[in-house]
C-alpha cells in the first residue's frame, strides 16, 4: 500500500499527479530544482480544485485536505523515505537516467521507482538502477486531475509484486489501469501519434484547412477536439521530441515529423503554452 508518494518535476504532470494522489489522502513530497517551481505547481493544483468547488464538484474541506497533504523540496534526499517515486521531469533519456541513478542510491530498498515517460523506454532507464524489478512505467494523461486513464508499464524485470502495488495506487487515485508492454508509444501514443502527425502532414499540403480538418474530426467521428487543437494542446515541441523517439525506434514513416512541424518549433510556435501554434491563443 502507498502511504507516502514522492514526485520529482512539479509542471504540468507532476503537479497533476500530485494533486490526484494528495486528494485521495496520499502524502505526497513534490520535488522541484527550485522553491518558485514547485510554488507554481502548488498554484496550479489549487486553481483546478477552486474550479471544481466553482463547479460544485469539490469543497472547501476538500481542498483544505488535498493542500495539507503536499510538500514541496528542492532536495531529492526528502524523497528518501517514500513507497513509491513518481519521475515527471523532460522527456530525455539522459535526464532521466541521472535523476533515477541518484534516486536508487537514496530511496529505501522497498521504494518503487516508476517513470510517466510516454515513449522513452522504462527498461533503459531501469537498467541504471539496482532495483531493476521495483521499477515500471506509470503514464499519466495531460490534464491528470480530469483524463481517467493511466498506463501500467512493465519491462523485462518488473516484478508481479510491484506491478500489483502500482495498479493499486493508480486505482486508488480513481483512474482505470490498462496494461502496456515496454515499447515506444505503449498503447495510446503508438495509435494516437501517426495520427496526430497525419493531420499536420494534411494541412501542409494543402488538403484542407485548418478548421475543416479540426471540424471534420470532431464531427465526423465525434471526437472532442480535433488533431490540430490536440498537437497545440500537448505542445508541438512535445509532439516533435515524441515523434523523432519513435521514429528513431520504428524507422516507420509514420512516426516521422512534418516539416511543417519542425519549422514550427524552430519558430517558437509550441502550441497553447506559448501562446501561438496552429492557432493563436494571443486573443482569447
Amino acid at each position: 500500500m502507498i502511504q507516502k508518494l514522492g514526485i520529482v518535476g512539479c509542471g504540468q504532470m507532476g503537479s497533476g499527479i500530485a494533486q490526484v494522489a494528495a486528494g485521495a489522502g496520499i502524502a505526497v513530497v513534490a520535488r522541484e530544482v527550485s522553491d518558485d517551481l514547485w510554488k507554481k505547481g502548488f498554484a496550479r493544483i489549487e486553481k483546478n480544485i477552486n474550479r471544481a468547488i466553482e463547479k460544485g464538484k469539490a469543497d472547501e474541506a476538500f481542498k483544505v485536505k488535498t493542500m495539507a497533504n503536499l510538500t514541496g523540496t528542492t532536495k531529492l534526499s526528502d524523497l528518501a523515505d517514500c513507497d513509491l517515486v513518481v519521475e515527471a521531469i523532460v522527456e530525455t533519456m539522459e535526464a532521466k537516467v541521472e535523476i533515477f541513478t541518484e534516486l536508487d542510491k537514496i530511496c529505501k530498498p522497498e521504494t518503487i521507482l516508476a517513470t510517466n515517460t510516454s515513449s522513452l523506454s522504462v527498461g533503459d532507464m531501469s537498467a541504471a538502477t539496482g532495483r531493476r524489478d521495483k521499477f515500471c512505467g506509470l503514464h499519466f494523461f495531460n490534464p491528470v486531475h480530469l483524463m481517467k486513464l493511466c498506463e501500467l508499464v512493465s519491462t523485462l524485470d518488473t516484478s508481479e509484486e510491484t506491478l500489483a502495488t502500482a495498479r493499486a495506487f493508480a486505482e486508488s487515485v480513481g483512474k482505470t489501469v490498462v496494461n502496456a508492454k515496454d515499447r515506444p508509444g505503449f498503447i495510446v501514443n503508438s495509435l494516437l501519434v501517426p495520427y496526430l502527425l497525419d493531420a499536420i502532414r494534411l494541412l501542409e499540403s494543402g488538403g484542407a484547412t485548418r478548421d475543416d480538418i479540426d471540424s471534420g474530426m470532431m464531427l465526423g467521428c465525434g471526437h472532442p477536439m480535433g488533431p490540430l487543437t490536440l498537437n497545440d494542446f500537448i505542445g508541438l515541441d512535445t509532439m516533435l521530441n515524441i515523434a523523432d523517439i519513435m521514429f528513431d525506434e520504428y524507422k516507420d514513416k509514420h512516426y516521422a515529423a512534418p516539416p511543417l512541424l519542425r519549422r514550427m518549433v524552430k519558430a517558437g510556435y509550441l502550441g497553447k503554452k506559448s501562446g501561438r501554434g496552429f492557432y493563436d491563443y494571443r486573443k482569447k
